[in-house]
């Protein structure tokens, strides 16, 4: 069945891709949760269009690669979002985003696939690559900001990163004394006798001398 995705899938497509997919997963996963719908001649035509027109605003030439760099190195992003009180996302930041915040900011059209940069899933601070021509490239300001606030300092946001991190390392298990394996194998020596028992039995003589020493004066 094919779809035209509404929003980035991971492992399927960008939004806007015209994707095949199982008619089980788009019917029960991809419609219902408006991640893509179905993919009519209409709405392909519509959409084949629409990039056409923006494409108009795509590089060309290296010269005018030169002149968007130069409009891009001056803008910054910005992107409210919902985020948790470690500064990870609710939801990430994709290409996708990016390229269409270029388009509304600056009416730049970049292709998605030239954004050097993962989905972004922390607020914070970031310069993004983007690859417009051939040895053209220009790396634009963004912020991630949580939602109805403001972006904490740097020294905050390592802070919260570290946070997270260490909230997410497994406990350590505590040993008290040695481990029982250890006890297991360890062979316990018997204790030496008393000084006292030792000196006695080295002092007295065994029953056989006795009774020979008796015999030899009897034949006396």
């Amino acid at each position: 069945m094919e779809v035209i995705l509404l929003r980035d899938v991971e492992k399927v497509g960008l939004r806007g891709d015209v994707v095949s997919v199982a008619r089980g997963y788009a019917r029960n996963f991809l419609l219902p949760r408006g991640l893509a719908e179905q993919a009519t001649k209409a709405r392909v035509a519509e959409m084949q269009k629409r990039d056409a027109q923006r494409a108009r605003h795509e590089a060309k030439t290296a010269d005018e690669a030169s002149a968007i760099a130069g409009t891009l190195a001056k803008t910054e992003l910005r992107f409210e979002v919902k985020a948790g009180p470690t500064g990870s996302l609710f939801g990430s930041v994709t290409p996708t985003d990016i390229a269409d915040e270029l388009w509304k900011q600056a009416k730049v059209r970049v292709d998605r696939r030239k954004i050097g940069v993962d989905n972004i899933k922390r607020i914070g601070r970031y310069e993004v690559p983007i690859d417009l021509f051939q040895d053209v490239r220009v790396e634009v300001k963004m912020l991630v900001v949580p939602e109805g606030g403001e972006l904490p300092s740097e020294d905050e946001l390592a802070a919260m990163e570290a946070a997270e991190l260490k909230a997410a390392e497994p406990e350590e298990t505590l040993h008290e004394g040695p481990a029982i394996e250890e006890l297991l194998l360890e062979e316990e020596e018997p204790p030496p006798p008393p000084a006292d028992e030792a000196a006695a039995e080295a002092e007295a003589a065994p029953e056989w001398q006795a009774d020979a020493e008796a015999a030899l004066r009897e034949n006396e």
